[in-house]
């Protein structure tokens, strides 16, 4: 048999694997986000898809999903050639993706928000909201999901619209399910329910790919893992070949030893003493010290009011009672402003909404909180506080082609740097950190713990509120465990464990 009769009856074969990628490449201008990279998904199968920030994972799912099209390669469905010009074409195709970025419109209700541009009608062609309804309830009922349907998305947390997002891909009833980082907003327990979820799916011989951070996630529902590092595809295998060192290694390229490194702490006095601080209806009865030189882990699920008592402390919503001492002097902070007048700082926890200023550059994103500290008689000595920022991003180690880019084509690790290097350049001494490192790859995670460390070691008084227990536990002196906006114990360091947490963020 010739060489190309044998080609041509492989052709025909069915092929085992749903969707096939081939060598494709995407360059952007300026950059080869990908360079003859593979992929092969199995039905019934959960495919993870691991690499730092920038390895060009989300770049080929949005390829595959329609939203741009491949520099050169190849895509197969089913064995067949073929091409997504749009999200609508890859739909059509039987390909899905929830979005890193939630996509739901605020002020329509979950069942409109799932079935927009599908809706169900009644004779007279207006959109039959009595068949919406009943659609989704059937929807959330198959999933477990225990949502109302006619509620507005606008007054859900962003863990339940993330299942919302979550239930409109399975709506599509699609072959192939593409989830970037669906866990990155949502707690344990939405978690174990997405889970179930995900194994319903593939039971259902759905073939699922799976992009996350969380390599502990990873191990729990990947069947197969495929690793990508700086636009090249490196390994794929089973899950059962990795350990999570060889992981993190073909990941990063590098042996990373030390994902919590945390020095011995040099605790000093008081620096922020706060008794019975409380915000009407939201949180109450919230007492603490936190010392200099020490990292106070809060822990809690979501809702719990870790956020809430952060943003109180620094003014963004200000107490309704109780008492905030700073130095041991009794302080009042009605304000953003009031508090980096004392020294606070706050890292949001998301970064992209309430912490910078996407179409601004790295370099006004740096200097915006400390430009009135170079102001002379109403002119910005600019070069003074450029070369302040300069030595800051040199110090953090932000990787950016210049200071002039905007700061929204920044890997997240990085956009998380300049975010902390703002802040650091106003000489806070207390800082608060919310979710420090959600949505960032591991490699940033270490550089993020490593520069926690060193700040808590030159004195800073640090506040960490984390949903990653690992990281509570890694980098924490003592933990403060809040539940429904009461505190409902503490843990030193050396006594924390997971379940110990989760005892206490229950009660």
């Amino acid at each position: 048999m010739s060489d190309q009769s044998v080609a041509d009856s492989n052709a025909g074969a069915a092929s085992p694997y749903v969707l096939e990628i081939d060598r494709i490449s995407k360059r952007f201008p300026g950059v080869q986000a990908l360079t003859d990279v593979n992929l092969r998904l199995r039905p019934g199968s959960v495919h993870a898809l691991v690499g730092e920030n920038g390895a060009g994972k989300s770049t080929l799912m949005n390829i595959i999903a329609g939203m741009f099209p491949p520099s050169s390669g190849e895509i197969r469905l089913d064995g067949r050639p073929c091409a997504f010009p749009s999200p609508r074409a890859a739909l059509d195709a039987g390909i899905a993706m929830i979005h890193q970025e939630l996509n739901l419109v605020p002020y329509m209700t979950l069942a409109e928000n799932i079935w927009i541009g599908r809706e169900a009608r009644n004779v007279l062609g207006l959109i039959d909201h009595g068949a919406l309804r009943r659609r989704t309830q059937a929807l959330f009922d198959r999933l477990g999901i225990g949502l109302n349907p006619e509620d507005q998305v606008r007054s859900l947390t962003i863990a339940n619209q993330q299942l919302v997002e979550i239930a409109k891909a399975v709506s599509y009833d699609s072959r192939v399910l593409i989830m970037d980082e669906p866990t990155s907003a949502i707690t344990e327990n939405e978690v174990v329910l997405l889970f179930r979820i995900i194994r319903q799916l593939r039971d259902e011989d759905k073939a699922i790919v799976y992009i996350s951070h969380k390599l502990s996630e990873v191990f729990t529902i990947a069947d197969e893992i495929s690793v990508f590092r700086d636009g090249h595809h490196v390994a794929t295998d089973v899950v059962s070949a990795f350990t999570q060192q060889r992981l993190i290694s073909l990941m990063v390229g590098r042996e990373l030893t030390q994902l919590f490194p945390k020095g011995e702490p040099r605790i000093g006095e008081v620096a922020l003493s706060v008794r019975d601080l409380a915000l009407d209806r939201v949180f109450s009865g919230v007492s603490f010290d936190l010392h200099r030189g020490e990292i106070l882990g809060i822990a809690g699920l979501i809702g719990a009011g870790r956020t809430n008592v952060a943003e109180t402390l620094f003014g963004i919503t200000p107490a309704t009672a109780g008492e905030i001492r700073i130095g041991g002097k009794p302080v009042v902070i009605d304000s953003p402003g009031r508090a980096i007048e004392h020294d606070m700082a706050l890292l949001t926890e998301d970064r992209k909404a309430t912490g910078l200023y996407l179409m601004l550059s790295v370099l006004e994103n740096m200097q915006i909180a400390s430009i009135r500290n170079f102001n002379t008689a109403g002119f910005v000595r600019q070069g003074t506080l450029t070369a302040l920022c300069q030595r800051m991003a040199v110090s953090l180690r932000v990787k950016t082609p210049s200071f002039d880019v905007a700061v929204q084509t920044l890997s997240g690790g990085n956009q998380q740097k300049v975010v902390l290097g703002r802040w650091l350049m106003t000489k806070a001494q207390i800082l608060m950190l919310d979710e420090p490192t959600r949505g960032i790859d591991v490699g940033a995670k270490a550089e993020i713990h490593r520069l926690m460390s060193d700040l808590a070691g030159q004195g800073l008084a640090i506040i960490m509120i984390s949903s990653e227990l690992p990281e509570i536990i890694g980098m924490s002196d003592r933990i403060m465990v809040m539940h429904e906006g009461h505190v409902s114990g503490f843990l030193d360091r050396s006594e924390a464990t997971q379940e110990k947490i989760m005892e206490l963020a229950a009660r």
